[in-house]
Protein backbone atom coordinates (compact mmCIF):
# COMPACT_ATOMS: atom_id res chain seq x y z
CA UNK A 1 0.00 0.00 0.00
CA UNK A 2 1.29 3.51 -0.06
CA UNK A 3 2.13 5.38 2.78
CA UNK A 4 2.21 8.71 3.35
CA UNK A 5 2.28 11.75 3.43
CA UNK A 6 2.55 11.65 -0.56
CA UNK A 7 3.28 14.25 -2.66
CA UNK A 8 2.63 13.77 -6.96
CA UNK A 9 5.70 15.54 -9.31
CA UNK A 10 3.95 15.96 -12.44
CA UNK A 11 5.87 17.18 -15.70
CA UNK A 12 3.44 19.09 -16.96
CA UNK A 13 4.79 21.76 -19.04
CA UNK A 14 3.05 24.55 -19.74
CA UNK A 15 -0.14 22.90 -21.35
CA UNK A 16 -3.55 23.81 -19.49
CA UNK A 17 -4.97 20.16 -20.81
CA UNK A 18 -2.43 18.36 -19.20
CA UNK A 19 -2.87 20.41 -15.84
CA UNK A 20 -6.33 19.70 -15.37
CA UNK A 21 -6.22 16.07 -16.41
CA UNK A 22 -3.61 15.87 -13.58
CA UNK A 23 -6.32 17.21 -11.28
CA UNK A 24 -8.82 14.83 -12.35
CA UNK A 25 -6.48 11.97 -12.04
CA UNK A 26 -6.13 12.97 -8.15
CA UNK A 27 -9.98 11.87 -7.79
CA UNK A 28 -8.48 7.97 -7.33
CA UNK A 29 -6.22 8.98 -4.43
CA UNK A 30 -8.53 10.81 -2.65
CA UNK A 31 -11.40 8.29 -2.67
CA UNK A 32 -9.01 5.42 -1.36
CA UNK A 33 -8.29 7.84 1.62
CA UNK A 34 -4.97 9.73 0.98
CA UNK A 35 -4.54 13.54 0.49
CA UNK A 36 -1.09 13.76 -1.74
CA UNK A 37 -0.06 17.33 -2.19
CA UNK A 38 0.18 18.15 -6.12
CA UNK A 39 2.69 19.53 -7.56
CA UNK A 40 2.56 20.60 -11.40
CA UNK A 41 6.19 21.35 -12.99
CA UNK A 42 5.97 23.67 -15.82
CA UNK A 43 9.51 23.50 -16.54
CA UNK A 44 11.30 20.64 -16.93
CA UNK A 45 14.46 22.25 -15.71
CA UNK A 46 13.16 22.67 -12.38
CA UNK A 47 12.13 18.94 -11.74
CA UNK A 48 15.44 17.92 -10.29
CA UNK A 49 15.17 20.95 -7.42
CA UNK A 50 11.47 20.06 -7.18
CA UNK A 51 11.99 16.15 -6.66
CA UNK A 52 15.36 17.25 -4.54
CA UNK A 53 12.81 19.08 -2.41
CA UNK A 54 9.83 17.08 -2.06
CA UNK A 55 12.82 13.69 -0.90
CA UNK A 56 13.67 16.38 1.99
CA UNK A 57 9.99 17.70 2.92
CA UNK A 58 9.19 14.38 5.06
CA UNK A 59 7.15 12.89 2.54
CA UNK A 60 7.28 8.93 2.76
CA UNK A 61 6.23 8.60 -1.17
CA UNK A 62 6.91 10.70 -4.33
CA UNK A 63 4.72 9.83 -7.22
CA UNK A 64 6.24 10.83 -10.35
CA UNK A 65 3.70 11.78 -13.12
CA UNK A 66 5.70 11.83 -16.61
CA UNK A 67 7.56 9.49 -19.43
CA UNK A 68 10.66 7.99 -18.89
CA UNK A 69 12.92 11.13 -18.70
CA UNK A 70 10.80 12.95 -15.66
CA UNK A 71 10.68 9.54 -13.97
CA UNK A 72 14.64 9.48 -14.05
CA UNK A 73 15.17 12.51 -12.93
CA UNK A 74 12.93 12.00 -9.82
CA UNK A 75 14.24 8.61 -8.97
CA UNK A 76 17.56 9.96 -9.23
CA UNK A 77 17.02 12.15 -6.48
CA UNK A 78 15.14 9.64 -3.99
CA UNK A 79 17.90 7.01 -4.82
CA UNK A 80 19.31 6.02 -1.45
CA UNK A 81 16.96 8.28 0.67
CA UNK A 82 14.65 5.66 1.65
CA UNK A 83 11.67 7.86 0.42
CA UNK A 84 9.65 4.89 -2.06
CA UNK A 85 8.85 5.72 -5.58
CA UNK A 86 5.56 5.34 -7.39
CA UNK A 87 5.03 5.98 -10.93
CA UNK A 88 2.09 7.17 -13.44
CA UNK A 89 2.99 6.93 -16.41
CA UNK A 90 2.22 9.53 -19.01
CA UNK A 91 5.03 9.15 -21.71
CA UNK A 92 5.47 7.69 -25.03
CA UNK A 93 7.21 4.51 -24.62
CA UNK A 94 6.98 4.48 -20.58
CA UNK A 95 9.61 1.16 -20.52
CA UNK A 96 10.81 1.62 -16.74
CA UNK A 97 7.05 1.83 -15.69
CA UNK A 98 5.92 -0.96 -18.45
CA UNK A 99 8.64 -3.23 -16.62
CA UNK A 100 7.57 -3.36 -13.02
CA UNK A 101 3.87 -4.62 -14.68
CA UNK A 102 2.17 -1.12 -14.15
CA UNK A 103 -0.41 -0.58 -16.68
CA UNK A 104 0.26 1.74 -19.80
CA UNK A 105 -2.43 3.62 -19.16
CA UNK A 106 -2.90 6.83 -16.68
CA UNK A 107 -5.98 5.77 -14.84
CA UNK A 108 -4.90 2.15 -14.82
CA UNK A 109 -1.78 2.34 -13.11
CA UNK A 110 -3.00 4.75 -10.21
CA UNK A 111 -5.66 1.85 -9.71
CA UNK A 112 -2.49 -0.71 -9.65
CA UNK A 113 -0.60 1.99 -7.14
CA UNK A 114 -3.36 2.04 -4.48
CA UNK A 115 -2.83 -1.65 -4.00
CA UNK A 116 0.81 -2.18 -4.82
CA UNK A 117 3.65 -3.08 -2.90
CA UNK A 118 7.29 -1.68 -2.16
CA UNK A 119 9.94 -3.78 -3.86
CA UNK A 120 13.71 -2.74 -4.08
CA UNK A 121 15.03 -2.21 -7.53
CA UNK A 122 18.33 -2.08 -9.81
CA UNK A 123 19.18 0.73 -11.56
CA UNK A 124 22.32 2.04 -14.01
CA UNK A 125 24.67 4.91 -13.13
CA UNK A 126 26.96 6.82 -15.07
CA UNK A 127 29.27 9.76 -13.24
CA UNK A 128 27.11 9.44 -10.15
CA UNK A 129 23.71 10.24 -12.22
CA UNK A 130 20.95 6.89 -12.51
CA UNK A 131 19.22 5.81 -15.74
CA UNK A 132 16.39 2.94 -15.44
CA UNK A 133 16.78 1.88 -18.92
CA UNK A 134 19.85 2.72 -20.97
CA UNK A 135 22.62 5.40 -20.82
CA UNK A 136 24.59 6.21 -24.39
CA UNK A 137 27.56 8.44 -25.92
CA UNK A 138 27.94 8.79 -29.73
CA UNK A 139 25.77 8.88 -32.24
CA UNK A 140 22.29 8.17 -29.98
CA UNK A 141 22.68 11.63 -27.83
CA UNK A 142 23.00 13.23 -31.35
CA UNK A 143 20.19 11.36 -32.90
CA UNK A 144 18.22 12.70 -30.01
CA UNK A 145 19.49 16.36 -30.63
CA UNK A 146 18.64 16.18 -33.99
CA UNK A 147 14.83 14.37 -33.40
CA UNK A 148 14.27 17.19 -31.23
CA UNK A 149 15.38 20.02 -33.39
CA UNK A 150 12.63 17.77 -36.09
CA UNK A 151 10.06 17.77 -33.39
CA UNK A 152 9.92 21.42 -32.79
CA UNK A 153 9.99 21.93 -36.66
CA UNK A 154 7.60 19.97 -37.45
CA UNK A 155 5.80 18.72 -34.45
CA UNK A 156 5.97 14.75 -33.48
CA UNK A 157 5.86 12.44 -36.00
CA UNK A 158 7.22 9.65 -37.08
CA UNK A 159 8.40 10.81 -40.00
CA UNK A 160 10.04 13.65 -38.43
CA UNK A 161 12.00 11.10 -36.13
CA UNK A 162 12.92 8.93 -39.03
CA UNK A 163 13.96 12.06 -41.42
CA UNK A 164 16.07 13.39 -37.98
CA UNK A 165 18.02 9.80 -38.08
CA UNK A 166 19.04 9.85 -41.83
CA UNK A 167 20.50 12.93 -41.45
CA UNK A 168 22.14 12.16 -37.96
CA UNK A 169 23.56 9.04 -39.94
CA UNK A 170 24.90 10.67 -43.33
CA UNK A 171 26.34 13.67 -41.75
CA UNK A 172 28.33 11.22 -39.09
CA UNK A 173 31.81 12.14 -39.36
CA UNK A 174 34.12 9.26 -37.49
CA UNK A 175 33.96 7.11 -35.05
CA UNK A 176 35.74 8.00 -31.58
CA UNK A 177 39.10 6.88 -29.89
CA UNK A 178 37.58 4.94 -26.37
CA UNK A 179 39.71 3.31 -24.12
CA UNK A 180 36.85 0.99 -22.45
CA UNK A 181 37.35 -1.08 -19.48
CA UNK A 182 34.73 -3.40 -18.43
CA UNK A 183 35.13 -4.88 -14.77
CA UNK A 184 39.19 -4.22 -14.56
CA UNK A 185 40.04 -5.55 -18.29
CA UNK A 186 40.65 -2.80 -20.62
CA UNK A 187 40.50 -2.54 -24.70
CA UNK A 188 41.38 0.60 -27.15
CA UNK A 189 38.43 0.71 -29.46
CA UNK A 190 37.16 2.73 -32.56
CA UNK A 191 33.43 3.27 -32.39
CA UNK A 192 30.51 6.03 -33.54
CA UNK A 193 27.95 4.80 -30.16
CA UNK A 194 28.35 2.65 -26.74
CA UNK A 195 24.83 2.32 -25.58
CA UNK A 196 25.01 0.83 -21.71
CA UNK A 197 21.74 -1.03 -21.31
CA UNK A 198 19.86 -1.89 -17.82
CA UNK A 199 16.19 -2.43 -18.29
CA UNK A 200 15.51 -6.17 -19.43
CA UNK A 201 12.22 -5.33 -20.77
CA UNK A 202 13.12 -2.46 -22.37
CA UNK A 203 15.35 -5.22 -24.76
CA UNK A 204 12.92 -7.47 -25.44
CA UNK A 205 10.90 -4.62 -26.77
CA UNK A 206 13.92 -3.54 -29.04
CA UNK A 207 14.29 -7.53 -29.95
CA UNK A 208 17.77 -7.68 -28.34
CA UNK A 209 17.37 -10.54 -26.26
CA UNK A 210 20.42 -11.45 -26.21
CA UNK A 211 21.40 -8.96 -23.71
CA UNK A 212 18.18 -9.91 -21.19
CA UNK A 213 19.84 -12.63 -19.29
CA UNK A 214 22.86 -10.59 -18.72
CA UNK A 215 20.52 -7.53 -17.09
CA UNK A 216 18.82 -10.28 -15.13
CA UNK A 217 22.58 -11.57 -13.40
CA UNK A 218 22.82 -8.38 -11.93
CA UNK A 219 25.13 -7.00 -14.65
CA UNK A 220 24.99 -4.26 -17.23
CA UNK A 221 24.67 -4.54 -21.07
CA UNK A 222 27.12 -3.31 -22.99
CA UNK A 223 26.16 -2.47 -26.43
CA UNK A 224 29.64 -1.68 -28.80
CA UNK A 225 28.71 -0.39 -32.59
CA UNK A 226 31.24 -1.18 -35.09
CA UNK A 227 33.61 1.36 -37.04
CA UNK A 228 31.59 1.85 -40.29
CA UNK A 229 31.28 4.67 -43.27
CA UNK A 230 28.41 6.67 -43.44
CA UNK A 231 26.43 4.51 -46.08
CA UNK A 232 27.50 1.23 -43.70
CA UNK A 233 26.03 2.66 -41.09
CA UNK A 234 22.54 3.00 -42.64
CA UNK A 235 22.79 -0.68 -43.47
CA UNK A 236 23.40 -0.95 -40.03
CA UNK A 237 20.40 1.46 -38.58
CA UNK A 238 17.98 -0.93 -40.93
CA UNK A 239 19.08 -4.28 -39.49
CA UNK A 240 18.70 -2.71 -35.95
CA UNK A 241 15.11 -1.51 -36.53
CA UNK A 242 14.51 -4.76 -38.59
CA UNK A 243 15.96 -6.57 -35.59
CA UNK A 244 18.58 -8.50 -37.93
CA UNK A 245 21.39 -7.63 -36.17
CA UNK A 246 23.35 -10.24 -34.57
CA UNK A 247 25.82 -9.99 -31.51
CA UNK A 248 29.87 -10.94 -32.38
CA UNK A 249 28.65 -10.51 -36.32
CA UNK A 250 26.24 -6.76 -36.50
CA UNK A 251 27.96 -5.55 -32.82
CA UNK A 252 30.14 -6.14 -29.95
CA UNK A 253 27.97 -7.42 -26.87
CA UNK A 254 30.12 -7.27 -23.47
CA UNK A 255 28.73 -7.00 -19.98
CA UNK A 256 29.87 -5.94 -16.29
CA UNK A 257 29.02 -4.60 -13.36
CA UNK A 258 31.53 -1.63 -13.78
CA UNK A 259 32.55 0.09 -16.93
CA UNK A 260 35.20 3.23 -17.56
CA UNK A 261 35.06 4.49 -21.27
CA UNK A 262 37.99 7.48 -21.65
CA UNK A 263 37.91 9.62 -24.75
CA UNK A 264 40.05 12.37 -26.42
CA UNK A 265 37.43 14.99 -25.49
CA UNK A 266 37.02 16.26 -22.22
CA UNK A 267 33.16 16.50 -22.04
CA UNK A 268 30.59 14.71 -24.14
CA UNK A 269 26.99 14.26 -24.00
CA UNK A 270 25.52 11.57 -22.37
CA UNK A 271 22.11 10.34 -23.30
CA UNK A 272 20.39 8.97 -20.15
CA UNK A 273 16.35 7.78 -20.55
CA UNK A 274 16.41 9.95 -23.70
CA UNK A 275 17.41 13.01 -21.67
CA UNK A 276 21.10 14.96 -22.48
CA UNK A 277 23.54 15.83 -20.42
CA UNK A 278 26.83 17.16 -20.79
CA UNK A 279 29.79 15.09 -18.41
CA UNK A 280 33.15 15.56 -17.91
CA UNK A 281 35.06 11.90 -18.78
CA UNK A 282 36.02 9.28 -17.82
CA UNK A 283 32.73 8.33 -17.88
CA UNK A 284 31.83 5.62 -14.85
CA UNK A 285 29.16 3.28 -15.54
CA UNK A 286 28.12 1.18 -12.58
CA UNK A 287 24.66 -1.19 -11.73
CA UNK A 288 23.30 -0.47 -8.57
CA UNK A 289 20.77 -3.25 -6.96
CA UNK A 290 18.37 -2.34 -4.78
CA UNK A 291 19.48 1.52 -5.80
CA UNK A 292 15.85 2.02 -5.55
CA UNK A 293 12.28 1.55 -3.32
CA UNK A 294 9.41 1.49 -5.76
CA UNK A 295 5.73 1.06 -5.62
CA UNK A 296 5.02 -1.96 -7.98
CA UNK A 297 1.55 -4.06 -8.64
CA UNK A 298 1.16 -6.92 -6.29
CA UNK A 299 2.14 -10.67 -8.01
CA UNK A 300 -1.20 -12.12 -9.22
CA UNK A 301 -3.08 -8.87 -7.98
Amino acid sequence: MIQGPVCILANTGAGRKAAARMEHLMEPFRAAGLAPELRLIRNGAALSAEARRARDGGFATVIAAGGDGTICTVASALSGSGVTLGIVPMGTFNFFARSLGLPNEPEAAIEALLHAEVQEVAAGEVNGQLFLNNASLGLYPALLEKREAAYAKWGRSRLAAYWSAIRTLITYDRPSRLRVTIDGRTDHLRSPMVFVAQNAYQLEQYGLADGVELIRQGKLAIYIAPELRRWQLLGFAVKMALRTARPYRDFTLESGEEMVIETRARRRTIARDGERQKMRAPFRFRFLPGALRVLVPKAGG
